[in-house]
This record gives structure tokens, sequence and C-alpha cells, in this order.
């Protein structure tokens, strides 16, 4: 294998610093934005020359934008495909420019020569990918709203030439079927260049356009609750080939129509459509990685090397044939179908997490039946149900298709339906794709099953982390708050990367309803609330404050904080207690007593200590961050409301009998998640606290926490004293991995979980570093460290995780029940060493406590 780096690096002209603040102009408003993750592609040399017609180019540092161009509108106009001609104020009624279609825009110029730098904004609605000279260089914008429309900044001089050029873009618009996280106003790109030369390039009636007829869209019939996105038909014999390169006939295209000048955010006057603002997140890492292996086959004799390395499959007339793929693992990937021939023979790619065990249910019903998934990498006996592409072959060599965007998969069905002429698989392989995260965490153990749950856990991250966090990559691809907080700490202590963190934080301010309290998931075309959520923003906002240094991007924040708790503060009672909360009062996936979708049981008078718990503990997160950055005389009144529901909790729930806090005040239903949250915030102390952990583990008439809720859990179970068992906590996970997943699923029944795939599960890449190896932050912004081991039974382990000064790396060995550490702390930063009870100071560099 051959490694290379396609990144801003290549350039070192932009070399930066490793972080740029964009101040919006006349505001308060503050957006933080580091440099680009470099992509790392891993490929073949067989595969080099493919690779580097999908590679992404970098985007620059926010600094590389003219300023003039963030305050004034541009010259470059939003254009769109052939119709009639668009009046730009009426532009939003007409509905063609709604409705699905794949269009395409390009224009050729002359250079002198190739130019040094060659910097441009490009954005488009739904989606584009751009293409110099035939090569794909970009795709975006990065998912956002109509008040922050993105666009992505970039240096086209590696790719073009002394002499002609084409730049070129694919626009597509999935219509009423698009994906529930993509808000759209109009079919539309735009292309600014950065300075006079480029401006060569800005989008106007020189532009040429032409509609792809060859696409449909195919809607996806799967398990569950669906929302990301058509499936596509492409007739290969209508599809426009080769529209990308220099030499293409355009003579055909008609003039790009217009629809108005691009307008930044800040210059927006009574402006409708998209306001523009520089993305605030790197390029999407693109990969080569190819499948594993064929599982079945019917209808066709298939090599043995196929589909891990390039080999031909020929498919005869008059066959239909099927393969079934395995990829090996779970991905998000960019398939591709290279093939030759079969003039009128029809194709099926379909993609799925896991196959089914067949049961009796009518699988043509209007709706697809929940089936069991049993063990994922068995395939005998068990039925393919997933999303699926169709061609329609146009009888030449060297046909191709990728679909416009990514899918998601394990396994991959390929269906060949050959009339009187031969088809021939010339190769099909994927391109990962994903946020560009590098693991910057390490852990050696002698129990090779921590590295395997921790490599489980990152690629479940890495697999919800698009441009936005996302629950999960196949069914939704939305960013829920709830999924984003534990996401979010898996990015800062295993890769160290904050980006997608101030982005989620950003982004889920933004969906802010008039009432106070956030959407449940942003962004999104279809507004759901889940208060409950909106809680657990408050206190990712204060994970934030804790491991990073940036007071004034959570400053920025506290506003929407405390509207968030003013939206609680109507639905309380004077004693504190919550009555009523209206929307949809998520907790958790679990089943007991009283749960209700989700909701935790709620009393005949409205009360549910588990919402009276996490409204507690917000007041406590918040309280710390007014009282240190924002406004202190509103932090002492949430840390008074605060001791006020703390007594009125005590009395209502508490059952000194069952050493337990119930449920609702009829102390007839009992939870781990509201024992779980008494602990966590503070209602017991000491003893009572170990009591009530000990309690819920033995307990087993509690409403179970699911795989999500864990993390709540085993956080309440190690502050009640009993982390060093912490190992023993994770059955769940061992089931996963005893049924064949290779990412985390999504509920805690994994024989009939919907989604194979949700970073909620992946907190054990978390606490492997934060319990285990205790490294945990002990001042605002990570400037001390605090570092409590919980080894239980292991005798020897080491580790490191990102800092913001560097890296904390620790080695213990128990020898004769003495413990030795050695520790290193990052320079400019101090901490402490606990072991049985006693303190012991850390300095910057190497420590070796001696321990008594």
């Amino acid at each position: 294998m051959k490694s290379f780096n396609v990144g801003l690096q290549t350039l070192s002209r932009y070399a930066a610093t490793r972080s740029v603040i964009y101040y919006k102009r006349n505001s308060s408003r503050v957006f933080s934005l580091n440099k680009p993750v470099p992509m790392k592609i891993k490929l073949s040399a067989f595969f080099t020359l493919i690779i580097t017609l999908v590679a992404l180019s970098p985007r620059l540092q926010a600094q590389s934008i003219r300023e003039d161009l963030l305050q004034k509108p541009w010259k470059a106009q939003w254009i769109t495909g052939p119709g009639r001609p668009i009046n730009r104020f009426t532009a939003s009624s007409d509905l063609t420019l709604k409705d699905y279609g794949v269009y395409k825009f390009r224009k050729t110029i002359e250079l002198s020569s190739k130019p040094t730098s060659f910097v441009v904004h490009v954005s488009g609605d739904n989606r584009y990918k751009l293409f110099v000279n035939g090569k794909q260089v970009a795709q975006g914008p990065t998912r956002g709203d109509l008040y922050f429309w993105n666009f992505e900044t970039l240096d086209l001089a590696p790719y073009l030439q002394a002499g002609r050029n084409t730049v070129a873009a694919v626009v597509w618009n999935d219509g009423r079927l698009k994906p529930e996280a993509q808000i759209s106003f109009l079919t539309a790109f735009i292309l600014q260049g950065n300075g006079p030369a480029e401006e060569v390039l800005n989008t106007d009636a020189s532009w040429k356009t032409s509609k792809d007829e060859s696409y449909q869209p195919l809607t996806v019939r799967v398990p569950g609750y669906y929302v990301a996105g058509p499936a596509e038909l492409l007739d290969m014999s209508k599809h426009l080939k080769g529209w990308e390169k220099t030499d293409y006939d355009e003579s055909k295209w008609v003039s790009a129509r217009l629809i108005g000048p691009g307008v930044t955010k800040d210059a927006a006057v009574n402006s409708s459509g998209w306001m523009l603002v520089p993305s605030p997140v790197p390029a999407m890492e693109m990969t080569t990685q190819r499948l594993a292996a064929t599982r079945k086959a019917s209808g066709v004799n298939v090599p043995a090397g196929f589909p891990a390395t390039p080999t031909k499959v020929t498919i005869p007339a008059n066959t239909t044939a099927t393969i079934l793929l395995d990829q090996g693992f779970l991905t998000n990937a960019y398939p591709t179908l290279q093939f030759s021939g079969g003039q009128g023979a029809g194709v099926s790619i379909g993609y799925s997490e896991g196959l089914y065990i067949r049961k009796n249910e009518n699988m043509n019903g209007p709706r697809v039946p929940s089936l069991p998934k049993g063990n994922r990498d068995d395939v005998d006996g068990k039925i393919f149900i997933g999303k699926a592409d169709s061609l329609l072959s146009d009888g030449t060599a060297n046909q191709a298709y990728t679909p416009l965007w990514w899918r998601t998969y394990r396994y991959v069905q390929l269906v060949v339906s050959t009339k009187a002429e031969p088809l021939v698989i010339d190769d099909f392989y994927g391109t990962f794709t994903g946020y560009p995260f590098s693991v910057n965490a390490k852990l050696q153990s002698q129990n090779p099953e921590m590295g395997k749950m921790l490599d489980i856990g990152w690629r479940t991250a890495r697999l919800c982390a698009f441009e936005t966090y996302m629950d999960c990559p196949y069914y939704e691809q939305l960013q829920y708050i709830g999924d984003a907080r534990i996401q979010s700490l898996v990015s800062l202590f295993y890769a160290g990367d904050d980006r997608l963190v101030r982005y989620g934080l950003t982004l889920m301010d933004h969906s802010r309803l008039a009432e106070g309290i956030t959407l449940s998931r942003y962004p999104t075309d279809l507004h759901q609330q889940i208060p409950t959520f909106s809680l657990w923003w408050v206190a990712m906002l204060h994970d934030y404050y804790r491991y990073r240094p940036d007071s004034l991007f959570i400053k920025d924040k506290l506003p929407g904080a405390r509207q968030v708790l003013s939206f609680f503060e109507r639905y309380q009672q004077p004693d504190g207690s919550l009555k009523n909360v209206p929307y949809w009062v998520f907790t958790d996936w679990t089943q007991g007593k009283g749960w209700d979708f989700g909701m935790a049981p709620v009393g005949k008078n409205g009360e549910s200590a588990v919402l009276d718990m996490q409204l507690l503990w917000t007041y406590q997160l918040a309280a710390e961050l007014e009282t240190n950055i924002g406004l202190k005389e509103l932090g002492r009144q949430y840390m008074s409301r605060a001791e006020l529901l703390k007594k009125t909790i005590q009395r209502k729930y508490w059952n000194s009998a069952r050493n337990l806090f119930a449920d609702t005040e009829t102390k007839d239903t009992y939870s781990q998640h509201a024992n779980s949250l008494a602990i966590l915030s503070g209602i017991t102390q000491a003893s009572q606290a170990t009591t009530v952990a000990k309690t819920m583990l033995t307990d087993t008439s509690l409403a179970p926490a699911s795989i999500y809720f864990k993390f709540y859990l085993h956080q309440a179970l190690t502050k009640a004293g009993l982390g060093d068992d912490y190992m023993t906590w994770l059955g769940k996970w061992r089931e996963n991995m005893a049924s064949g997943l290779t990412t985390w699923a999504e509920t805690s029944d994994v024989n009939t979980s919907r989604s194979d795939c949700h970073a909620w599960g992946s907190s054990p890449n978390v606490e492997f570093f934060r319990t285990v190896l205790g490294i945990d932050s002990d001042a605002p912004g990570f400037a001390k460290v605090k570092i409590t081991p919980h080894l239980g039974t292991i005798d020897a382990i080491s580790g490191e995780m990102p800092h913001p000064n560097g890296k904390v790396s620790v080695a213990y060995k128990v020898e004769k029940g003495a413990l030795k550490a050695d520790i290193t702390l990052p320079p400019k930063t101090t901490g402490s060493f606990v072991w049985k009870g006693k303190t012991y100071p850390l300095k910057a560099g190497r420590n070796a406590p001696v321990l008594n």
C-alpha cells in the first residue's frame, strides 16, 4: 500500500496558525475556524489515477477570503439550469426550481500560464460537485440553513494549466425526496473568484448548462423510519458522458439562467434566499476502499479475486445473476461500478447494514416490516432488504456509475439482468468518505477486547460524522443533540479535533424556537422538539468549556442557554418541580412500567423525577458558566433554584425503604435513569450515593439504561465510588461484538435494532481514558489535569490522549498490590494524581509520583 497526503500542507504558502477567528461585522456573533486536517488517502498503485480524479481539494483559511466579498454583494450570480428567464424577485415561486433534477454547468477559459494561486468561493443548492479539467476537486456545500448558507473556499491552481481549462459542476436537487437534514431554497450554483484574475470564472450567463435527463429518483423501502434521501435510476443511453472534460462538445448546451447575485450574511439587506457564510469545517476525506469478499452468487461464476482485487466478471446473455458482496465492516462510501457491453441490461446495486431473517410478514405491503437480523456475519437463510440504485446499460465499453451521494453498507447486492448481449463487470469498489478525523489517542493493554471496542467505537463515531454529526448514516443523517453530546466528547478525547463540536453547538443554537428551546435536531426541514435535548445542549456547552480554552465561543452561546432555562421556568411549580412540559420529552429507548415511546414515567400531577433531576443538573452547569464567564448574579439565581429543586426532589421521590429515587411521586416505578441523575446532580452524597449505585446494579425491577444512557449510568456509578468495576459493565458492547456488529447498534435489542450504527454507543472511547486511565479536566479549558485511575483487575496499562497543549500520557503497572505510575503532562499544564484517597501534585513534563 502507498500513502498519499492530499491537503493544505502540499501548498506550503498557506501554512497557518492553529486557529482563525472570523468576527461578523457589527455583531457579537463569533465563528471559530481551525486549519483543515489533511486528508490521508491510502490506495494501491493501481488506483492512484482513479483516486486522483476524486480527491477533494482542501479548503483554505478564512483569511484567504477577500474582505469586501464578505461585506458587499458578489459579482457572481446564482445560476440554474435551462428554462424560461427568471425574475429574481419571484424565483422562489417557480416550482420547477424546487423539483427533482440533475444539472450540469461548465465554463472554459484560456490562461497564458499555469497560476501559482487561483482562489474561488463555491456553493450550491441542494448539493454540488466541482471539477477542473475532468478531475473532481470539491463537493458541498457544508449543510446549514438559509440564514447561514455555507460556501467553500478552494485553490484551483494545482488543477489548472497553461492554455484551455474547463471548470464544471454537477448540481442536483432531490426535490420532495431530499434528505430530511437538507434545507433548500432553489436549485442553484454559484462560484465567485477571490480576486480580479479569478473573477473570469464568476458564474453568469457565460456559463453553459444542460439538464441531465438520465436520472430519476427512486423511493427507498426499508424497515423503520428513513429520511436520508432517494436512490437513483440512471439510464446510460441518456447520460451526459465526459461533460466535465475540456474537449467535450457543448454546442447543444444553453446559457445558464440567472437568479441573482450572491449575498453574504454581512451584506444581506432585504435578502431572500441564501445568506452566505464561510464553511467552518474542512473538506471531507475520500479514500479508496475495496470490498473484502463475494459471499454468495447465483447465475454467474464469480472469479476468486472479485471484488477484493480488480477482476472482471462476465454475466452471460439472457441471464439474471445475483452477487452478494461483503465489505467486512460497515462503511460510508461512494460505490463505483465500471462495466461494459450488455445493451439494455438492467443493474441493481443494493446496500444494507446486515441481512434479515425471513418471517411470514407481507414484504409487499405499504411498509416494510421490522425483521430480526441475527448475527451480522451470517448470510445463509437470510434475505436482502436495502436501498438500491438501478442502471440501464447502453451497451458501450467503459461505462461507469457512482451515485451522486454516498451510501452506507456492509453488504452490497448486485443483480444484473442481461438481454441479447453479455455484460462485463470491469470493477467494483468504494471510496470512503467522512469528516477527516485522525486518531490522536493510544491505549496499550494486555486485554485485546479493549482494543477491539475502541476500534468499533471509533468506526461508529466516524460513520456518524460528515459535515455535521449524525445519529445514523443509513436511515436519517440528522444531528440530534442527545447523540452529539457523546459524539463531541469522543471527538475531543480520541481525535482532539473540536471543529465539528463547535459547528454542532452553533447549528443547534441557530435552531432555537421563539419559546426558547432548540430543536431536537438540526439542520432539518422537519422541525422536532425534544425539551430534554435542549438541556443536553447546555451540558454540551459546559463540556466544551471544560475541555477547550475557548471562553469567547461559550460566552457567545450563553444567551441561548438562558433562553432554554427560561422555557423550563414556565413549567416549574412554586417548589421548583416541573409539571406538564410539552412536546416529546424523550429520555431513552427503554422498556419498563410507565415508559412511553422513550419518555420517562409521568405522575398523575404531571411530574417526572427524571425531568426534575435533569433540570437540576443543568441549573448547576449553567450556574458555573454564568459565574465564571457570564452574569454572576444569574449564576447565583441558578444555584438558588437548584437548591430549592434539590430539596423538592429529595422530598418527592426518595424511598428510603428501597434506597432509591422513584420516577414519580406515587413511588410505583423506578429506573436507572432517575437514580443516575440523582447521583450526577449531587442529590445523593458519599455513602448514600454508593448505596444507590449498588442498588441500581442489583435491583432488576428498575427500567434499565440503554446502550445510549449507559453513558450517564457509568458516570454515576464512577462518581459513587464504583469505577474500578467499569470493565464489568460492558456486557451490552460484548453482545454487539458477539452478534457480528462492526459498529454499535442504535438500541439495546441488538437483534431487532433498526440502525446498526449509532455513535451514542461509543462512550467507551471516552471512558477508557476518562475512567480507566482516569484522565480528566480539573479546570476550565483543561488548564489543569486530574488523574484518578480505576484499574480494577488490570495490572498493566498505558495510553495517551490529546490535550489543548499537547498530549497527556500515562503508564500504570501494579506489582504486589503497589502501583507504579509514569505520567507526562503537556507544556504549561499542571495537575494532580489521586490514588487511594491521597492526592499528589503533577507538574508539566514527566512525573513519577511516589505512591504510599
